[in-house]
């Protein structure tokens, strides 16, 4: 296979892995709001209530029984696809390094942290909506200005060290340039370590993560070990960029203002509607996933204009690393290499790129480096 041949052959491999995971996330987000539809027109959630509450007389064991029967069920339509997307497409693709066993393990630790997480705001949530009447939705939106400020905070130290080792940076040559960045740039950053990334994937990888005293740069282990010294700190340099920008707390502000908005005008249409369904009242355990719909819904309109915020950051912290590092030829590598290593639609439809994609494309950040003025 000669080189246009295989160029070729990798744009359209690229092109198939991301159709399919496009077509896979349309699916899911049909069942998910097919089964919530189903669950209100057939009458089965006050189905579900009912045998909540013959379990339970207590209001907040009820809740968790009836989104128990739901979850359970939500988990039975969606595993097919979640097996086939998370694991078998990955081996398929060749960018999987997890066995069944592993696999298994992730998922179920996933859950656990899920349900930990989830259980006390979901019975907080219900105690607004049981006890503040039409105003719950002012005080779990000063609720949830809390929650991403908590979660920045522990994530980096308590919950993603459950997944993955994280260690500091030991090759003293990238230590040292990386050092040398952060001095450069002004920035002090306390963590920059690695994580075993490999265990699962072979996708390359960095973040900027946390909050306050547990905020830290990782990089996996896929890209340390792939990547010469100049692409690393091209992208480390990248990753400081949403740092020294604060893109994390402006992304968080966006989060409070569409929560806000989001709670307000769902009230509003669920309390309207209630009748419609079939409900007395905005307490009712039955008529959550109603409640649910309208946030789902909200939340499916508003995400292109998340992620058009999320582009616009992406821009920024690209300029922050060419400025930085003055090393175009780094950057432009450096995404050649993320592309080919993450199996990446270089150049995605430009519908789906803005209603779906948090980056632009591969193609458009290279021509933006080749163009950029050093």
């Amino acid at each position: 296979m000669n080189t246009t041949n295989e160029e070729n052959y990798n744009i359209g491999r690229a092109k198939r892995y991301s159709k399919t995971n496009q077509i896979i996330s349309l699916i899911e987000t049909v069942i998910f709001f097919g089964l919530i539809l189903l669950i209100l027109f057939s009458g089965l959630s006050k189905k579900i209530e009912a045998f909540a509450y013959d379990i339970s007389s207590n209001h907040y064991a009820a809740l968790l029984i009836f989104f128990t029967v739901i979850g359970i069920a939500e988990a039975v339509l969606s595993f097919p696809l979640s097996f086939y997307s998370e694991y078998y497409l990955e081996h398929k693709y060749n960018l999987s390094n997890q066995n069944l066993k592993t696999y298994f393990t992730e998922k179920l630790k996933g859950m656990a942290v899920g349900l930990i997480l989830g259980i006390p705001l979901l019975i907080s949530f219900y105690f607004l909506l049981r006890n503040f009447g039409d105003s719950w939705w002012i005080i779990t939106g000063m609720l949830m200005i809390f929650v991403p400020v908590v979660l920045g905070r522990i994530a980096p130290t308590l919950i993603m060290p459950l997944f993955y080792k994280f260690r500091p940076i030991e090759n003293e040559e990238i230590k040292d340039s990386i050092i040398a960045l952060c001095k450069k740039a002004g920035v002090q950053i306390k963590g920059i370590f690695y994580f075993d990334m490999s265990k699962n994937t072979k996708k390359a990888n960095a973040a900027f993560t946390g909050i306050g005293k547990s905020k830290r740069i990782i990089l996996g282990d896929t890209l340390l070990n792939n990547f010469t010294k100049d692409e690393i700190e091209m992208v480390f340099s990248h990753e400081m960029g949403h740092y020294k920008k604060k893109h994390i707390l402006k992304l968080m502000t966006l989060s409070v203002v569409l929560t806000f908005g989001g709670l307000y005008f769902t009230s509003l249409l669920f309390k309207s509607s209630l009748e419609y369904f079939g409900f007395g009242e905005i307490s009712e355990i039955a008529a959550l996933p109603l409640l649910f719909l309208y946030l789902s819904i909200f939340g499916l309109i508003t995400s292109p204009l998340s992620n058009i915020l999320s582009r616009k950051f992406e821009w920024e912290a690209d300029t922050f690393a060419l400025e930085t590092t003055g090393n175009k030829t780094a950057f432009i590598s450096a995404m050649e290499k993320l592309a080919e290593q993450n199996l990446s639609d270089k150049s995605p439809n430009k519908i789906i790129e803005f209603l779906f994609h948090s980056h632009p494309s591969i193609e458009k950040r290279i021509l933006f480096a080749q163009k950029f003025r050093l």
